[in-house]
């Protein structure tokens, strides 16, 4: 299904209408590591509907606990399109690891992942020991503990991305090794066998 006909799909939800969450698509604009605006005028602020739910129960659980943070999302849906853009900028370079190949497909485009951090109070993000999008191995979940030994991470960093993944897996969530910041609601083999894909 085109992007330009999502609003028009049931399967999916604006991220409007989600509550707790902060809005803040960094592939609209020039703040992405491409460097460049993505979406243009795709309208890409939305979740396939389950993982919109599931955002919100993360949502209202770091409320809960934490009142003075939110989340905030840097990205959700990201049409097949973009992501063969992403694909042929890493192209050569080693850092292809850290983006689906368009063979496969990416879960952002069936709407079913999301990529978020936390905010404070004062509307800054936590500090995560690397940027978002940062393609480095201190991003890796898998090699935090490595990182900490090695004195690339601190304790408090890793502590604030638990903090993240603790929400995110309230919500159902699942995490992946190589960014702290990517989430995937459901299992990627189902969703890319039967969930419809967004171009």
């Amino acid at each position: 299904m085109r992007c330009e006909f999502i609003a028009d799909h049931p399967d999916f939800r604006r991220l409007e209408t989600i509550d707790g969450i902060v809005i803040d698509l960094r592939y609209v604009g020039a703040d992405n590591f491409v460097g460049r605006d993505l979406y243009g005028n795709l309208d890409c602020a939305w979740l396939h509907h389950e993982a919109a739910t599931a955002l919100q129960t993360a949502a209202k659980w770091l409320r809960e606990h934490h009142p003075q943070y939110r989340l905030v999302v840097l990205d959700a849906l990201r049409p097949h399109r973009v992501q063969e853009m992403l694909w042929k900028h890493l192209e050569g370079t080693p850092l292809r690891m850290y983006v689906a190949d368009p063979a496969r497909g990416s879960i952002h485009s069936f709407g079913m992942a999301v990529d978020v951090t936390v905010l404070d109070a004062d509307g800054n993000e936590l500090d995560m020991g690397s940027a978002y999008d940062e393609m480095v191995e201190k991003s890796h979940p898998a090699l935090e503990q490595k990182m900490l030994a090695e004195g690339q991470l601190t304790p408090h960093q890793i502590s604030q991305r638990e903090l993240l993944r603790q929400a995110m897996f309230h919500g159902g969530f699942r995490g992946i090794n190589s960014e702290w910041w990517h989430f995937n609601c459901g299992d990627p083999v189902v969703v890319r066998q039967t969930y419809l894909r967004v171009d």
